[in-house]
């Protein structure tokens, strides 16, 4: 068996990453997953979330993506999603905007005729944004 498997991360857009590792985590619809080489084939609904990946001398990357979907194999997951961004990229002041864009709507929801699904989906995104850049070094 070999002690690596093969990530891919795909967006609408571009192949965001496509990388040897020891482990992946990633955040399944019904709860966070990891997944090492070997591991038993399965697919799953992706939340949004971030995906932690590594292991190589106890280093690991981050991603923060947006819903998708998974695709586990004995030697490669496949994760396409509508959304991906390395820590290392994310713009934290942008993202700080929208959270605090995202958490004024939500509470002026009484006031004004907003999608609230829409409002707490985008505080989501903005809040894992944030998490995972603060991982980036």
């Amino acid at each position: 068996m070999e002690d690596t498997i093969l990530l891919e991360v795909v967006t609408p857009e571009k192949s965001l990453i496509k990388v040897d590792t020891k482990e992946v985590t990633a955040p399944g619809e019904e709860g966070e997953f990891g997944v090492l080489p070997g591991h038993t084939p399965f697919m799953t609904v992706l939340k949004t979330g971030e995906i932690k990946y590594g292991g190589k001398e106890g280093s690991y990357r981050y991603l923060a993506v947006n819903d998708g979907f998974a695709e586990v194999m004995h030697d490669r997951v496949n994760i396409l999603v509508e959304s991906a961004e390395k820590a290392e990229e994310i713009d934290i002041q942008r993202a700080e905007a929208a959270r605090d864009r995202a958490e004024q709507r939500i509470q002026n929801a009484d006031k004004e005729e907003i999608d609230f699904a829409r409002a707490q989906a985008a505080l989501k995104r903005a809040l894992v944004r944030i998490n995972v850049a603060t991982k980036a070094g």
